[in-house]
């Protein structure tokens, strides 16, 4: 049974925004998440995460000075759950219907309150079968790093395969047939993937 991770907060064609059931549970950058629903599963690549008050506008305060650990803060604080939430943004890469995966945007984009899992390892592997889910973010413009993102995701899905070097390198050939003429770009993302 797949484990619920958190649900749709906001969600347009090209991306979705996931609130987590639990504080400081996001998915690291560049993984892999799916919807539920059906019969289109939307994939997407976490590209952005953080944690903030429930309340916009009003901001945490510190609350630590007497405390020896950040756990003790929210034992003598145990209404700090309550009061902040993590989310984290996702960038649509793929669907999945009537059993095969297509990496091009789906035409509708997920639902609010669709549960969010994050793909397991075979889920990994076989939506990373195909490259073509590269054009997608690397045409995408953020206030963040698309850069960082393609080379986290990149190094995510290594991790996944048999041989995480070959699959980088495939990667990295995929990349500079979509942005060969963007040499900064490409140089940008391929040293960020030997780290």
């Amino acid at each position: 049974m797949l484990t619920k991770i958190g649900e749709v907060i906001e969600s347009n064609t090209t991306e979705f925004t996931v609130e987590c059931y639990e504080l400081y549970t996001m998915p690291p950058l560049g993984s892999l998440v799916r919807t539920a629903d059906a019969p289109v599963e939307i994939y997407g690549i976490v590209c952005q995460a953080g944690t903030a008050s429930i309340e916009p506008g009003r901001r945490p305060i510190a609350r630590g000075k007497d405390e020896t650990s950040e756990a003790a803060v929210y034992q003598s604080n145990p209404q700090l759950t309550k009061l902040l939430r993590s989310e984290f943004r996702v960038l649509v890469a793929g669907h999945r219907s009537d059993g095969k995966i297509y990496q091009y945007l789906p035409s509708v984009p997920a639902h609010i309150h669709s549960f969010i899992h994050l793909c397991s390892s075979k889920e990994v592997k076989e939506f990373s079968q195909s490259f073509d889910f590269l054009s997608i973010l690397t045409s995408t413009r953020l206030p963040i790093s698309i850069e960082d993102v393609i080379a986290a995701t990149l190094r995510e899905m290594s991790r996944t395969q048999t041989d995480p070097h070959a699959f980088l390198i495939a990667g990295g050939k995929s990349l500079t047939s979509i942005l060969g003429s963007d040499y900064q770009r490409l140089k940008t993302i391929l040293m960020r993937l030997r780290q």
